[in-house]
Parts: C-alpha cells; sequence; structure tokens
C-alpha cells in the first residue's frame, strides 16, 4: 500500500468520530428537537385526559378483557401509573414514531445532497459503505431515543398523576413493580427494534433523490399507505408480511407466560426489511452520480 492509499484508508477513530459527528449533527436538529418534544407531549396529554375523565370515579377507555394492547393498558392506568407507558407506547407506535423515523431516515442522504454537503464527506476517508453504515447507525440510534422518550415521559407523568405499585397482568396474575419496571423498558426496546425496519426503508428512499422534503414525504407516504392496507380486511392474505403488522404485540410481554410467536415473528420481519431495503440503499448509493 502507498503512502497516499494509506493515508486515505479509514481508521477506526475516525469512523467512530464521523459517528459522533452525525449524532451530535442530528440531534442538535430543531427538526429533530420538535419531533422528540411532540413524542414527549403524547403521554402528557393522554395522561391529563385520563385523570380528567375518571375524576369522577369512572373507568377510562375499555375493560381489562378486552384483549388488545391500548384498550387493556388504558383501563389500568387509575390503578398504577406505570401502565401509561405501555398505553403511550401503544398510541405512538401506529403514528408517530415511524413519522418521526420516516422524517429522520428519509432526510440522511437526499438532506445532504439537498445542501450540497454530501460529496465532500464522500471525499474524506469514509468510503459509501462507511457512511451509508453510520446513517443507519444514527437514525437507528434516534429509534431508540425516540422510544425511549415516550416511556420516560409516560412514566414520569404516570407517577405524578396515578399511584405505582404492583400490577396486573393482561393475564390477570401480579407481579412486582420491579418486574413491571423491567418489563416496561423491554416493551421499549422491543419498539424500538420494531422500527428498524421503517429506518432501513426510509434510507433508501433517501438515496433515490436529491431533495429531503421529497424523501421525508415519501417515507411517511408509504408509511400511511402501508397502514392503511393493513386494516383491509380483504387483504388478509398478505398483511402478514406488512412490516406494521406485528408493531403492537409488545402487549404480548405483558402476559403471563409471555406470548412470544408474534413477537419473534415481528423482530424476524423487521430484520428482513432491514436486510432487504438496506442492501437496495447499499447497491443505489454505490452506484449513485454524486453532484452535489
Amino acid at each position: 500500500m502507498s503512502q497516499a492509499e494509506a493515508l486515505r484508508a479509514p481508521r477506526p477513530l475516525w469512523t467512530f468520530g464521523l459517528l459522533r459527528s452525525e449524532l451530535l449533527t442530528t440531534f442538535r436538529r430543531w427538526r429533530t428537537l420538535a419531533l422528540l418534544a411532540v413524542l414527549a407531549a403524547v403521554p402528557i396529554l393522554v395522561g391529563i385526559a385520563v385523570k380528567i375523565e375518571t375524576s369522577d370515579g369512572s373507568t377510562a377507555g375499555g375493560g381489562p378483557g378486552d384483549g388488545g394492547g391500548g384498550p387493556a393498558f388504558i383501563s389500568q392506568i387509575t390503578n398504577n401509573g406505570l401502565f401509561l407507558v405501555f398505553t403511550a407506547l401503544a398510541a405512538t407506535l401506529p403514528f408517530f414514531l415511524p413519522m418521526a423515523i420516516g422524517v429522520v431516515a428519509g432526510d440522511a442522504i437526499a438532506g445532504e445532497a439537498n445542501s450540497g454537503t454530501l460529496r465532500y464527506l464522500l471525499v474524506a476517508p469514509a468510503g459509501r459503505t462507511r457512511l451509508l453504515l453510520t446513517k443507519y447507525a444514527t437514525v437507528m440510534a434516534f429509534c431508540l431515543v425516540a422510544t425511549l422518550v415516550v416511556a420516560v415521559s409516560a412514566l414520569t407523568v404516570g407517577a405524578i398523576l396515578f399511584p405505582l405499585g404492583d400490577l396486573t397482568t393482561i393475564s390477570g396474575t401480579r407481579i412486582s413493580f420491579a418486574e413491571g419496571l423491567g418489563r416496561a423498558l423491554l416493551i421499549a426496546l422491543v419498539v424500538a427494534a420494531s422500527l428498524v425496519g421503517v429506518a432501513a426503508l426510509g434510507l433508501f428512499v433517501s438515496t433515490l433523490t436529491s431533495s429531503g422534503i421529497a424523501a421525508m414525504a415519501t417515507t411517511v407516504g408509504l408509511l400511511i399507505t402501508v397502514q392503511i392496507l393493513d386494516q383491509i380486511p380483504q387483504l388478509h392474505t398478505i398483511q402478514p408480511y406488512f412490516f406494521s403488522h406485528y408493531w403492537l404485540s409488545f402487549a404480548d410481554l405483558m402476559r403471563e407466560p409471555v406470548y412470544w410467536d408474534d413477537l419473534t415473528r415481528n423482530l424476524g420481519l423487521q430484520a428482513l426489511y432491514a436486510a432487504v431495503f438496506g442492501s437496495a440503499a447499499w447497491a443505489r448509493f454505490a452506484a449513485k452520480d454524486i453532484t452535489a
């Protein structure tokens, strides 16, 4: 290897520096902070609404026998504020969380091209593959942070407005507050993992255009379209292959014993989407003519 090649070869420390720079840039943007603020506000609004609704002693939402994620959790919030975490995640996962991920992922590459900084990033000894992996890692970090923002906001509001203590699972068994807190953390991690497919899809769309706004709009549009298709009964044959189909399976972590079938299907489906669209993004970005 010549001296010029050695100088140009990417070094591990430079790669970590690039990732650190991407994380700081992403989380310092006003758009990112606004998205996180909206996500944090959802549990606050839900908690206040439940508090007002139950101020006369009535029960919020549906009963414990409803069986799903949202209604069963809502009915338990007044008994234990920890259930606000599960309710908030169930409320934000179908739209708010994936929309936020779609905005960040859609802007990852297209935003750089639109602002004219993509070519300069590639001049540095990163290479297209490393840059794309860094962008994807940044989006996945946002998935985790966004989910934890919802969970922490819900836990804080739940602790302020409602009592905390031992809780009853969907199956009717009692578990300690510490175990419930552990399950809440596990549910938050599963929800974050449920968004990796959306992150890969958004990154792929971002490589198709040089307009950040177009990439974000396209990604969010695809999310909405898939959500609508997932609700049409006539499409039940193909619905299990939609990335959103098993999103609410995290409710099974609040059963005793835990139902793992839909959870594993969800995680496997997300891994498949990440592999397919991640590979497509790499193929497109590797062959893309960078002019900006």
